[in-house]
């Protein structure tokens, strides 16, 4: 794992050199395929050093972090033609590569909890510096303090650990089990926050409509994973007790899901409708986790790969009706098929994905949550009703909304699409309908 690591430090000084974000766009990309190679056929620890290593999971979350940083590179072309602080974005991007790779490697919880929260700098960094509009201050600190304040529990949880039986690592945590319910809290209320959870969301939707695009697709893309890795991680060396309260979240989660879809239907703002369809997803990912049975898990694992690239994708189409418009309203970007109508092609794509439709690997997700929430309880039916359905609503929203009907009057030029958007876009759904041909990769990694 550290001889990626470093492969990934020394493109460094090549962000001190004018015109030279190619050639670390193009090794960003030569790492991305050789960490393909290193794939962890055994379902246990692989690649061991003192500090890094990484099992099925966390192989899984560092091959996504590089694949989403190559493509934010290949997103934000505009800040390298206008040359806006083109050498600081690209450290800041790489900064954020290492601190993503550090956080999903890491084999004891005091370098995660360090990682976690430094991953929280440049993605600041990014949504102050590359912002739209000035409201990215305010977005920038709700981001540091939702974040920073439920963290706070967590480093004394870590610190517990370490004061009760010396070790941190968390191939040595399986061994134990702890019963403290004040413990559990702390433990998983940053994660929570992180994911995010319903009624601790109002950040994320700040945070991505002010945010550039690649502060969007990072954000959706790898961080909101970091939540969910966080539970998978510190369940399992929680005890029994946790079954008689993860209902109360299963239930925030689920019944927060339809509100958020609701919410959806309401939206003008292709971000921000983009933005809480993250929040309805992430709503399933939790209560899969808190059911803590194989299906939960492993739906849970695939649905984050499959929304990382999904929203993703929709971020970045988004900013190319942005880029043109120079709006995000659905009242001027409307009848995009008659503008730009190789593109609706790509927005079909990716909304079906985002409804989970086949062969798309959120369908195979979905499937596995609903066998892993209905076995916990068959209650769980009525709001997952209502979740797919919804969800399904709202997706349909921003796709006909967004290309039918006609275009905005005030609108007099518009160019055509460039090929490096439909790399981009390609890279982003190949992936995404590539795997549903390999399930057992994404199924069986207990």
């Amino acid at each position: 794992m550290l001889s990626f690591l470093f492969f990934v430090i020394f493109l460094i000084p090549l962000c001190l050199l004018k015109n030279f974000w190619w050639m670390i766009h193009s090794f960003m990309f030569l790492i991305s395929f050789m960490f393909i190679f290193v794939f962890p056929y055994f379902f246990c620890w692989c690649n061991l050093g003192y500090m890094f290593g990484f099992d099925y999971v966390s192989y899984g979350l560092i091959l996504l972090s590089f694949w989403i940083c190559v493509l934010m590179v290949l997103a934000s072309e505009m800040v390298f033609r206008f040359d806006y602080y083109s050498c600081f974005f690209l450290s800041v991007v790489i900064f954020l590569l290492i601190m993503l790779c550090c956080t999903f490697s890491s084999l004891d919880l005091f370098s995660f909890y360090l990682f976690f929260e430094g991953s929280l700098i440049p993605t600041l960094f990014l949504i102050l510096g590359w912002g739209y509009q000035p409201e990215r201050l305010q977005a920038g600190i709700y981001l540091l303090f939702y974040t920073l304040f439920a963290s706070l529990p967590l480093l004394v949880g870590i610190l517990y650990v370490f004061d009760s039986i010396n070790t941190m690592n968390f191939y040595m945590l399986n061994n134990f089990l702890f019963f403290n319910i004040i413990f559990y809290f702390c433990m998983i209320l940053a994660f929570l926050v992180k994911m995010p959870m319903f009624l601790v969301h109002l950040w994320l939707p700040k945070a991505h409509v002010e945010a550039p695009i690649s502060g969007s697709m990072i954000l959706a893309g790898v961080l909101l994973k970091l939540g969910g890795y966080g539970l998978l991680r510190v369940f399992s060396f929680l005890g029994s007790f946790v079954f008689s309260i993860n209902f109360i979240w299963i239930s925030i989660s689920l019944v927060g899901g339809v509100l958020v879809s609701l919410i959806c239907m309401r939206q003008t703002d292709l971000k921000s409708l983009i933005a809480y369809s993250s929040v309805a997803h992430m709503g399933i990912v939790i209560s899969g986790i808190m059911t803590m049975n194989y299906w939960g898990y492993c739906g849970s694992f695939t649905l984050m790969i499959a929304h990382g690239l999904c929203s993703s994708g929709l971020f970045c189409l988004a900013n190319i009706s942005y880029e043109r418009l120079s709006s995000r309203s659905l009242m001027v970007n409307k009848g995009l098929m008659n503008l730009m109508p190789s593109m609706s092609m790509w927005w079909f794509l990716l909304s079906s994905c985002n409804m989970a439709a086949p062969p798309s690997l959120n369908l195979l997700g979905e499937i596995s949550l609903l066998n892993s929430l209905v076995a916990w309880s068959w209650l769980c039916m009525f709001t997952l009703i209502f979740l797919s359905f919804f969800s399904a609503v709202y997706t349909l929203y921003l796709f006909s909304y967004s290309q039918h009907g006609f275009y905005y009057s005030g609108l007099y030029s518009c160019s055509f699409n460039y090929s490096r958007e439909f790399l981009l876009l390609f890279l982003h759904w190949f992936p995404l309908n590539l795997f549903i041909l390999n399930g057992d990769l994404v199924l069986l990694w207990l």
